[in-house]
């Protein structure tokens, strides 16, 4: 990880989302590679400098990860305050976890309105999966830029921050010129994969229904 430098344009990322959702190892593969099958809770916010180097130079997103009390969507004790972009995050084979996710949205927007915001459905490597695609309409309601990603497999893990990336600085077209080099102790099926990239193809074809109800 790069030292952090005064020159190095630098934000406030806040990564929310129920607990148990994979928040702590999606942070941990971005800073060390690794990947840990327990789950340890979080308790309170842990701060953590993400450095990225991109065609445009390094960009440094100080990420907080606030605890997920399961069922509450609530940011408390102002970690939110001063945040200039957030992630929110829940998990594919959990449908309560997606449900919230809407609670999580709401606390964000309402300190910024502004504010970029990426959505992640995590664990996509599950093949159980209980979160569809075709049943997303929040995310779709709300113009919500969305990434199916896994933690576990690194699939697309850098993609909320390259999206962050571009908006913060404004630059549409600004790419990540280095990734780490992790080893790929779970090597990605290219079938599922293309599964995957299918569904959400199909759910933005689906007309979204009157009412709000997802699941």
């Amino acid at each position: 990880m790069a030292e952090e430098n005064v020159d190095v344009p630098t934000y406030k990322c806040i990564l929310v989302g129920d607990g148990g959702i994979g928040k702590s190892t999606f942070v941990q593969r971005h800073l060390t590679g690794e990947f840990k099958e327990e789950y340890v809770a979080t308790l309170g916010v842990e701060v953590n400098p993400l450095v990225f180097n991109t065609s445009r130079g390094s960009i440094l997103f100080n990420v907080w990860e606030t605890a997920g009390q399961e069922g509450s969507g609530v940011l408390r004790n102002g970690q939110h305050q001063g945040a200039q972009c957030a992630i929110v995050m829940f998990d594919v084979t959990s449908r309560v976890t997606y449900k919230n996710v809407p609670n999580w949205h709401r606390d964000l927007v309402k300190v910024c309105e502004t504010m970029p915001i990426v959505l992640c459905g995590n664990k996509v490597d599950i093949k159980d999966r209980k979160v569809k695609p075709n049943n997303m309409h929040f995310v779709r309601k709300k113009n919500l830029q969305y990434y199916d990603i896994s933690a576990k497999m690194k699939d697309n893990i850098e993609k909320p921050f390259l999206w962050l990336a571009r908006k913060l600085i404004g630059d549409p077209n600004l790419e990540f010129v280095a990734t780490p080099a992790f080893p790929p102790e779970f090597p990605v099926d290219p079938v599922w994969q293309r599964l995957i990239e299918n569904d959400l193809q199909e759910a933005d074809k689906v007309a979204l229904p009157d009412d709000d109800e997802d699941l």
